[in-house]
């Protein structure tokens, strides 16, 4: 059985270790006006990656905004947006190989649109329609996409980090030379899956980055009714993980932390842990209340720190761009979710037979006799499922 390694510290009288004593530091390159920290440096960022970067941001804002709407409006059923953490996922996604295999919570759409999502994609999902590739089975916003490594979102907090540990666990084995990253908040980091995941990661020594978005709540509970420890990084250096904490609001310094994150869970096979330090600007989802919880004031110190803003300001002194580029963009985005909007609401559901096929290889006898219970039911009473007709095959 292996043994912790010797300490070369030594001492003749009990020393405590508490969150006083464990300094952890948080690694930021970018001010909110746009200028660099004294002393910080640039990472090797193209122009072209910088402006992908910012496309998508603009392009979830825009995203957020007419969805939310439309939830409002009883045009679908449920939403949630990623305001306030756009730097975090996005800059994270951006900073991978499109290879890499993405495991994630359920506000990461900006990661999938930073790998090629369509509009039409994103409004066939949230309204369940025939062309979603879910085949309506799934909530809104629980996307997957297997040709652009994204693996189908599940509800249950933290169900994701052991597959994912899993998932590079194979990587690993078959000798490839991509990584997967598991995005999770600090809220999923008090389930137990949490745990197996981080430890069998560790013990296995495989290529994973675990990216947690420490946005200061769990739906209504505040961090600091959930743990008493030094946030989610501690827990990795608990595990034997290389750990960093980030400013998830900075996109330079998210781009930086993953892109080296990377580099060295592949270089070392080895499990790396992020914590993006951000804030969920929006409320938890479309059946949340955040004025419950927390103060208007909270949230307006935390609005300047706007990661979308700060990342503008920055392209804006590298003359990368302007105010004209800027509502050129809104309005083209604006224009293009509302028209796929209006198509995709009007699409047919898939068709009822979809709801027992695609498991087995043939349909079992105990579901085919359950589709056909459920067929005669549907046809005597028509009235009460208005959506099946002309569906039922």
């Amino acid at each position: 059985m292996s043994q912790p390694k010797a300490n070369t510290l030594a001492t003749l009288e009990p020393h405590f270790i508490n969150n006083e004593t464990l300094e952890i530091p948080t690694f930021h390159l970018l001010k909110q006006d746009g200028t660099l920290y004294k002393g910080a440096s640039l990472p090797n960022i193209s122009k072209e990656t910088a402006l992908r970067i910012y496309d998508n941001m603009v392009y979830i804002r825009v995203l957020d905004e007419r969805l939310i709407s439309a939830q409002r409006q009883g045009r679908i059923s449920f939403y949630m947006t990623c305001i306030g953490e756009e730097a975090s996922i996005i800059a994270s996604a951006v900073a991978l190989d499109d290879k890499d295999m993405i495991f994630a919570q359920y506000r990461e759409q900006g990661a999938l649109r930073a790998r090629g999502f369509t509009t039409d994609q994103f409004m066939n999902q949230n309204f369940s329609n025939e062309k979603d590739l879910g085949k309506g089975r799934q909530m809104p916003i629980h996307y997957g996409s297997s040709e652009l490594n994204y693996m189908t979102i599940s509800s249950p907090l933290a169900t994701q980090i052991p597959q994912a540990t899993g998932y590079a666990y194979a990587q690993k084995l078959r000798k490839q030379q991509q990584v997967t990253i598991c995005y999770f908040g600090e809220g999923a980091a008090s389930e137990g899956d949490f745990h197996a995941g981080l430890n069998m990661a560790a013990v296995h020594e495989v290529p994973v980055i675990f990216f947690c978005r420490n946005n200061g709540y769990a739906i209504s509970t505040p961090s600091d009714q959930q743990f008493k420890g030094n946030g989610i990084a501690s827990r990795g250096i608990g595990y034997g993980i290389h750990t960093l904490r980030v400013d998830g609001n900075d996109t330079l310094a998210v781009y930086e932390a993953t892109r080296k994150a990377r580099v060295y869970a592949l270089e070392n096979n080895c499990p790396v842990l992020i914590e993006a330090m951000s804030y969920r600007l929006g409320a938890h989802s479309t059946s949340d209340d955040p004025t419950g919880y927390r103060s208007k004031e909270e949230e307006a110190k935390w609005a300047l720190k706007d990661p979308v803003l700060r990342f503008k300001h920055w392209l804006v002194k590298q003359k990368w761009w302007d105010d004209d580029s800027e509502k050129a963009l809104y309005h083209k985005y604006r224009v293009e979710v509302l028209d796929q909007m209006k198509k995709s609401e009007v699409i047919d559901p898939p068709s009822l037979r979809s709801m027992v096929t695609d498991v087995y290889a043939e349909v079992p006898k105990h579901l085919e006799e359950q589709y056909q219970e459920l067929k005669a039911h549907i046809k005597k009473y028509p009235d009460h499922y208005p959506n099946t007709s002309g569906r039922i095959d």
